[in-house]
């Protein structure tokens, strides 16, 4: 009987109705406070490792890995793709050609970076091609002059498939005019979006197009490359500049997009920490909690000494009670946290369309939604990390209990 008694006391603490209603209170208060910090916690790490997610799928399914470039272009671009594409890391390679311009329409004007592309080889490299809109990378044929435009540069140009736009290019051509930029007609053969910031600065054309516009001849500015792992970019990148020699040069996307990754990785973990001290705050709510009922227990404590309870007992009664308090807490905020992790972006897109105001605009933001994607590694700490500081709250009350004398007590009962 004596075995089972610190369980037993302990869960009847929690149910029983108190004659100090501030206990009860200042209980309900602690449950609240795991509740939410819990659910919070998961909330928030689930839409960081949300935006982890889409950077790497999504932005960086744009953004090459690694580009390697000649200081005088690649003519033989072919051999070297081949070349390249039998190392180990290696699982796609192409030609591009990047050009900064500006597009003139109707007196709107946009600057972005145009991609001059070969569609059969793009695809080894990049997601745009299901990304796709309206029509298609094979749409971009040599001589055609074919343009596809992001979704979020062909609204602000006021543009759609089958309209012609005029491209200014930083470079000058003399004529006997005098002076003027260059500058040359394209038709929008197609519209992708991959709500990201690359949908209003981004386009892609044909890479002879490109060729000929930027006056390089047959050779294009370099290859891009497509990795197994994104983060052996660095140490790849290197390696293949060491065994090509001189006259290359490698960028990989830490140099672009290093920096984003970086601060979604230091935010996740700051985040983290200061809605871990909120749960700490809420577990150590319990200390007040025991210790009033410790007080209001007094006599107790003493009747269960004179019949035989051990100190160790009268520990184990507090310490279940401050347990079955967190505990509670803990699985209600672990329900609500998986409930809004799981239906975050349908709730803010339901906020937008009543409201009908954009919350992450993609031309301030790298994506124009909110992300969620739930870690369950993620969930399981949370609860061992809340159950912990749950488990050390109860221990300073459960020791005063224990040191209560019946003797002290009983002389004025």
């Amino acid at each position: 009987m004596l075995d089972r008694l610190p369980i037993m006391l302990g869960l009847r603490y929690v149910r029983a109705k108190r004659r100090n209603h501030f206990i009860s209170f200042i209980s309900l208060t602690s449950m609240l406070g795991l509740m939410l910090g819990v659910a919070v916690l998961i909330l928030v790490l689930s839409v960081m490792n949300g935006f982890d997610h889409e950077l790497r799928n999504r932005v960086l399914g744009m953004v090459p890995h690694t580009k390697i470039e000649a200081s005088e272009g690649l003519s033989d671009w072919r051999s070297l793709a081949e070349e390249l594409t039998q190392r180990e890391r290696v699982i796609g390679a192409a030609p591009y050609i990047q050009q900064q311009g500006m597009f003139s329409v109707g007196g709107r004007n946009e600057g972005a970076m145009v991609n001059g592309i070969e569609p059969e080889w793009e695809e080894r490299v990049s997601i745009i091609g299901r990304h796709m809109q309206q029509g298609s990378l094979d749409d971009l044929q040599p001589g055609e002059w074919n343009l596809v435009l992001g979704s979020m540069l062909a609204r602000n140009l006021g543009v759609s498939v089958g309209d012609r736009v005029t491209l200014l290019v930083p470079e000058a051509s003399i004529t006997p005019a005098g002076v003027f930029p260059r500058l040359k007609r394209f038709t929008v053969s197609g519209i992708f979006s991959v709500g990201a910031d690359l949908d209003a600065n981004l386009a892609y054309a044909n890479i002879e197009d490109m060729q000929t516009l930027a006056r390089l001849g047959d050779n294009v500015e370099g290859l891009r490359l497509q990795l197994d792992d994104l983060f052996a970019a660095n140490s790849e990148t290197r390696a293949i500049i060491s065994d090509l020699g001189s006259g290359y040069r490698g960028i990989d996307w830490t140099f672009s997009h290093g920096n984003l990754f970086q601060a979604i990785q230091m935010e996740k973990r700051m985040i983290g920490l200061l809605l871990t001290v909120i749960i700490a705050v809420a577990a150590f709510n319990i200390v007040s909690t025991l210790v009033m009922v410790v007080t209001d227990k007094h006599a107790d404590i003493a009747i269960l000494r004179t019949i035989g309870a051990t100190p160790r007992s009268i520990m184990g009664i507090f310490i279940v009670q401050g347990l079955a308090i967190g505990l509670i807490g803990i699985l209600i905020g672990v329900i609500l946290g998986v409930i809004l992790a799981l239906s975050i972006s349908d709730i803010i897109n339901f906020f937008e369309s009543v409201l009908g105001i954009q919350f992450l605009d993609s031309n301030v933001y790298f994506i124009s939604y909110l992300p969620s994607r739930l870690d369950w590694s993620d969930v399981f700490n949370i609860v061992a990390a809340a159950f912990v500081l749950t488990f050390l709250s109860t221990l300073y009350p459960a020791w005063r209990a224990a040191r209560i004398q019946p003797a002290e007590v009983l002389r004025y009962e």
